[in-house]
């Protein structure tokens, strides 16, 4: 019965998009235009929020000014306030001296107008006589000159007072002014600190409304930046899966040229059986290629426990069990690691007698990723059995005692997770 090597490498899917130098050099230079965009708005950006913070302590500044402008002119109020009770009592105390002189001298003149009326009352010279003794003309004249000194003596201290209470009143009048001028001017000093102070806010204002729109601005081309880098990115990325795809795509077909050349070879062992196999799809000189003819042109040679060595099929030896109810001691043949110490010889590679031994000779590679010309083993330690991948899930084996060499699917019960690879 032939067998035939059959299926292919897993199908690589459709290739991704591959965005063209072109495409991916603009992406960048938008990039790196909004990077530049983003580095200017930062520097305005920051010597905007400086000229927010003088503009702020200008402002705080102009407050203290109309702090001090209010207080200076509820201080100037309460002064011209005393001012005006001040100058209010001067005028009272002017005004009460004033008809105080003036009833002095109602009363001084009623006084030598009797006087004259009667021709004795004091304060006229005829009040000297008609004197009938001397001591009457003493009397007469000491209440005369008493009446006469009260009188003026009152009439010059009501003059006085009165000259005091003027006084009074126009130092009053002059502190009142110059209260009223302190006031008109700590009122205007207000209305000029509250209107600096409103010019301050505003400028303030302004200022935050200008950052505040400078930082939206920013954070706009922030964002923009990061959609241009995520796009650069994006295509950077495109042009990494293309190239896995390319690799993927090249693997494929490098897999499938080696199953075509793998099933021809089985193919043709099929057809000359115990012959050597010519692998016409191999490279020449592949070293893999040169195991897998070995081991395959010993199709069909029968198996012989501890049989088999570097130059081909040799006498089984006993085993005191199986292999002995089989007569493999006297037959010419290979057993499963004999027939790999035959197939890498031929490149010069000289393998134990012994799979555990063989499993441990080479590379490990996972089971997933094994490639035509590597060992395949079973068992703990891979020391039950052996054999020979060829590709396309197929094997070449010595299986056991009653069987021969012979192409085989690959068997994964008991198999281990790794195999062998010797070149």
């Amino acid at each position: 019965m032939s067998a035939v090597l059959t299926g292919t490498a897993a199908a690589v899917p459709p290739p991704p998009p591959n965005p063209g130098d072109a495409e991916i050099s603009a992406s960048r230079a938008e990039a790196d235009a909004k990077a530049a965009r983003v580095g200017e708005l930062t520097g305005r950006l920051t010597q905007a929020e400086s000229r927010l913070q003088e503009l702020m302590d200008d402002v705080s500044y102009k407050r203290e000014l109309a702090n001090k402008a209010r207080v200076d002119l509820e201080t100037a109020i309460s002064e011209a306030e005393a001012a005006r009770r001040e100058a209010t009592a001067a005028r009272v105390q002017a005004d009460a001296a004033s008809r105080a002189v003036e009833e002095s001298r109602r009363a001084l003149d009623e006084f030598a107008a009797a006087s004259y009326a009667q021709g004795s009352t004091v304060g006229s010279f005829s009040a000297y006589f008609g004197a009938k003794s001397p001591e009457d003309l003493l009397a007469r004249a000491q209440l005369l000159e008493a009446v006469s000194s009260s009188s003026l003596n009152q009439l010059e201290q009501v003059t006085r007072d009165q000259g005091v209470a003027a006084n009074l009143d126009a130092a009053a009048r002059a502190a009142l002014q110059k209260s009223e001028a302190k006031q008109a001017a700590a009122d205007e000093a207000k209305k000029v600190a509250e209107q600096a102070q409103q010019v301050a806010v505003d400028a303030h204002t302004a200022q935050a409304a200008a950052t505040a729109q400078l930082q939206s601005d920013k954070d706009a081309v922030e964002r923009e930046l990061v959609a241009a880098r995520g796009e650069v990115n994006s295509l950077e990325a495109q042009r990494r899966q293309y190239g896995q795809w390319v690799e993927a795509k090249k693997r494929e077909e490098e897999e499938n040229a080696r199953r075509a050349a793998a099933a021809a070879a089985v193919q043709a062992a099929a057809q000359a059986p115990r012959r050597p196999v010519a692998a016409p799809a191999a490279p020449s000189g592949s070293r893999v290629q040169t195991v897998i003819n070995r081991a395959l042109s010993q199709r069909g040679v029968i198996y012989a426990w501890g049989g088999g060595n570097y130059y081909g099929p040799t006498y089984g030896v006993r085993d005191g069990g199986v292999a002995d109810s089989f007569g493999d001691y006297r037959k010419i043949g290979f057993d499963c690691s004999g027939l790999m110490m035959y197939a890498f010889a031929g490149v010069g590679v000289y393998l134990p007698h012994y799979s555990g031994y063989q499993y441990n000779s080479g590379r490990k590679v996972p089971l997933s990723q094994m490639a035509p010309g590597d060992m395949i083993f079973w068992g703990p330690g891979g020391g039950t059995h052996v054999a020979l991948y060829l590709g396309g899930g197929m094997m070449v084996e010595a299986p056991h005692s009653g069987a021969v060499v012979r192409i085989s699917p690959v068997r994964y019960g008991g198999i281990m997770p790794f195999v062998t690879r010797m070149l």
